[in-house]
């Protein structure tokens, strides 16, 4: 019985041996990896912003702005590269007090599962708008490897990749975050084909109706927790702004500041929190404890091995013959 369990023992502690790599450096591989069904709403809020209405031509200030944006993997989008994840997002602005919708923007982002980094493939595109190209990181920081360093990410609106700054640690609904910060400085975003009075332009009264553009710039943060890599809150500070072609008129048709409402920071909290148990067992506890538990197994066989062999009966000792021989007795007389 105790043989038995002896080789019981050190086969099974040779078997959690061997696993614990493998959980490590390939099981961790196919769970450290940005999901291809994402589903995911999340509403940003902007109390005391301001926006121009186009329709009755004057300043709205004092709104609170409701930023609803949407997630959706799309799983049959990557050909049949697992490699690669397809999420479409959408983000509708409107105002909290009326329900009217504001502005609408949709894009699709595809990127590398294990790094995050965007590819140009799958129908990527912003706005319908299939010819931009995508560089650097999108929805997503480095999965479970976020440093404090810049990262360069790309903005939709700009159809620009800009770095994101690392600008500190912050605790945001209990995580441990790190906060990022992108400043994307001012850039016409549409050629616009109507005219505006000189004096909205702040031209004066005077003045003659200018051809204008339209002007975007913002500051984005976002807090990211570092063990998963998924941002728990956000912050986009908008300016639009319409100019005439020479730069000396300009009218604030936007001003906002929309942040994660507390709600949704507690929900993503837990989800990164949930993620980050996952990824911790198939690189740290599921490794260590198959290890430790095998080494305990081959250390338990081998101490059974050797109390039996201690246990057992010497063997018994050949006789030795009246010549002085081992194997029997002599079949002559005696010596002498």
């Amino acid at each position: 019985m105790r043989r038995s369990l002896a080789f019981v023992l050190v086969v099974a502690g040779a078997f959690l041996t061997t696993l614990a790599p493998l959980i490590r450096f390939y099981v961790s591989d196919q769970v450290v990896r940005a999901p291809l069904n994402r589903y995911e709403r999340v509403r940003l809020e902007a109390p005391n912003a301001s926006m121009f209405d186009m329709a009755s031509l004057k300043l709205r200030r004092n709104m609170t702005l409701v930023a609803e944006s949407t997630i959706r993997g799309d799983v049959k989008a990557n050909g049949g590269d697992d490699r690669i994840a397809v999420w479409d997002s959408s983000t509708t602005v409107t105002d909290k007090a009326t329900g009217k919708q504001v502005s609408l923007q949709a894009y699709r982002m595809a990127f590398d599962r294990r790094t995050a980094l965007l590819v140009n493939c799958c129908a990527a595109n912003v706005g319908g708008d299939v010819n931009v190209r995508m560089f650097g990181y999108g929805l997503l920081f480095p999965i479970a490897n976020v440093h404090r360093r810049d990262y360069p990410f790309y903005d939709t609106t700009t159809r620009r990749t800009l770095p994101m700054r690392y600008s500190g640690e912050e605790e945001v609904a209990g995580l441990r975050t790190y906060r990022f910060v992108q400043e994307v400085p001012l850039v016409k975003v549409e050629t616009m084909g109507v005219k505006m009075p000189g004096d909205m332009l702040g031209l004066g009264k005077d003045s003659y109706p200018q051809r204008v553009d339209r002007y975007f710039e913002a500051v984005n943060t976002q807090w990211v927790d570092p063990r998963t890599g998924i941002p728990v809150k956000q912050e986009q500070r908008i300016t639009q702004s319409l100019r005439n072609r020479d730069g000396t008129g300009r009218l604030v048709v936007a001003d906002a500041d929309l942040v994660t409402v507390p709600e949704d920071q507690r929900h993503l909290a837990a989800l990164s929190n949930e993620s980050a148990t996952q990824i911790a067992w198939t690189r740290i506890y599921g490794p260590v404890l198959a290890l430790l538990l095998g080494l305990g197994m081959l250390c338990a066989g081998s101490t059974l091995t050797l109390m039996r062999r201690r246990d057992e009966p010497p063997p018994p000792v050949a006789p030795r013959g009246p010549d002085g021989r081992f194997g029997g007795l002599a079949a002559g007389p005696p010596p002498g």
